[in-house]
């Protein structure tokens, strides 16, 4: 019989305890029992009592998880160095917290924030902390509440002091694999929500991808969903093994049991969304350094929420009318072609978010070890992949590759791929449907590997109207032209 509850509460206050957690939603709850199987002595407390308590009664007690009716009181249950990991609401819910905590706290005690804060946020309650002697950590968690529970993707990022201090836990509860636990020490300031926020971009275009990859497969072939799911299934088997895949398997193949029709077509098309997508499109803008495929996904998932104007727009704009049967796609060979072309398009989707921590940790001086992100992303988190195995191999024999396209292996792929994305897209155009993070996918791959870009016209303009000067390629120098002031060229 376990013990009641206001006697669990009150059990442990010698300062035993190795870490206390705040925030008892299911992502924090799943930590919290996820530290405590790895015999992690863990103490918790929630803003709402009723929600400490039901969680206590139905999991935590039976865990040795303690409970505390507030935060003074649990911060007296911790060991020194003090160690409280936050799991509340993303924005003021954290400045909150950390505003009626850090009073009980003392100097080189650490306050971790495992939410998905802007990592902006983070540099600046990191100096905040700093001043006042207390060190703190922003942490990205991925894995949804089943990685909490059984072992997330980690990426902690602040003071190396703190890490080490936390590594023994965070090693025992990450993911692992067989290239070891799925976490690793980030960087300093911000750099950890700042991987989580990319990561989360990734995971954007990721499932934009596959999204118009099945509505071209649909369209083109007419397969139902059941027969979308046993393609997925066996995609999963092969190159584009990962997570999202195996989850879109068993989407496709769910049944709804009230009218017995694939659920997935029961679905309103509108997808939602957090916030991490179009802060990832936010830093590349401001660091000049381009993710067409995940700006093209959150931009998808914009326009997918504005259902009605969709409705009357499908009434008034037309596209093509055309018999998919017209096209003659064999189906086997198409389905091999969009096998290519999803690969191909992830390639480049990696590319361009791999490209944006180099810029990240160049611009804020966060050391960025690129193939160790690979690794710890292997397990545990939302973009899983197969695929991460030559990324992890490219930054290691190269830490200094500028863009992951350049790497010998990595360019072997995407350009035997680079067909089958092509041959997709047309099909989609033809169809009239729409693909936006494919065509980005392509679009960057195009633009990259070309030589010479019609930029030199755009650079014209701007010194036309501007007078915002050019270069020249016989030449050294900076250069501007008044325009329009020689004779014009005669037509024939």
């Amino acid at each position: 019989m376990t013990e009641p509850l206001e006697k669990q509460a009150t059990a442990v206050v010698t300062g035993d305890r190795q870490i206390g957690l705040v925030g008892l939603a299911v992502m924090g709850e799943n930590l919290a029992m996820n530290i405590a199987h790895h015999g992690f002595p863990i103490s918790v407390t929630n803003r709402t009592q009723s929600r400490t308590d039901h969680f206590l009664a139905e999991r935590g007690a039976e865990a040795g998880i303690v409970s505390t009716i507030s935060l003074e009181t649990l911060v007296a249950t911790l060991a020194r160095p003090r160690r409280v990991l936050l799991m509340v609401k993303a924005g003021p819910p954290v400045d909150e917290v950390i505003a009626e905590l850090a009073p009980s706290l003392e100097a080189g005690d650490i306050i971790i924030d495992g939410g998905n804060s802007f990592f902006l946020d983070t540099e600046r309650r990191g100096n905040e902390l700093a001043a006042q002697g207390l060190q703190f950590v922003g942490m990205g968690v991925s894995g949804g509440e089943e990685g909490a529970l059984h072992g997330p993707s980690l990426m902690p990022g602040g003071p190396r002091a703190a890490y080490d201090v936390l590594e023994p836990l965070l090693t025992a509860i990450a993911a692992k694999t067989e290239a070891g636990p799925c976490v690793t020490y980030i960087g300093p300031g911000g750099s950890g929500h700042y991987v989580k926020m990319v990561h989360n971009g990734i995971e954007y275009g990721d499932m934009q991808l596959i999204a118009e990859t099945y509505d071209i497969m649909q369209h083109a072939l007419g397969l139902t969903a059941p027969e979308l799911g046993e393609v997925f299934l066996r995609w999963n088997e092969g190159r584009l093994a990962s997570y999202l895949i195996e989850v879109t398997a068993a989407v496709l193949t769910e049944t709804d049991p009230e009218t017995n029709q694939p659920l997935v077509d029961l679905i309103l098309d509108q997808a939602e969304q957090k916030g991490t997508g179009r802060w990832t499109s936010q830093s590349a803008l401001e660091l000049g350094t381009p993710i067409p495929t995940i700006d093209a996904a959150v931009a998808a998932r914009s326009m997918s929420s504005s259902k009605g104007q969709r409705l009357i727009a499908s009434e008034v704009l037309h596209g093509p009318e055309v018999d998919p049967a017209s096209l003659d796609l064999d189906r086997e060979e198409f389905l091999a072609t969009l096998e290519d072309a999803l690969l191909f398009a992830k390639v480049s989707s990696y590319a361009q978010g791999m490209a944006l921590l180099r810029a990240a940790s160049v611009s804020y001086d966060y050391g960025l070890n690129l193939s160790e992100i690979a690794r710890i992303w292997k397990g545990g988190c939302i973009i899983r992949a197969k695929l991460l195995d030559p990324i992890r191999e490219a930054f290691g024999a190269d830490p200094e590759l500028n863009n992951l396209l350049l790497a010998p292996h990595i360019a072997e792929t995407v350009n035997a791929t680079a067909a089958g994305a092509r041959r997709a897209i047309q099909v989609a155009r033809t169809l009239g449907l729409p693909c936006p993070a494919l065509s980005a996918s392509l679009d960057y791959f195009d633009t990259f590997r070309t030589e010479r870009l019609p930029a030199n016209l755009v650079q014209a303009q701007r010194d036309f109207f501007g007078a915002h000067t050019y270069r020249r390629l016989d030449r050294d120098g900076i250069f501007h032209t008044v325009w329009g002031q020689q004779e014009a060229p005669v037509r024939q």
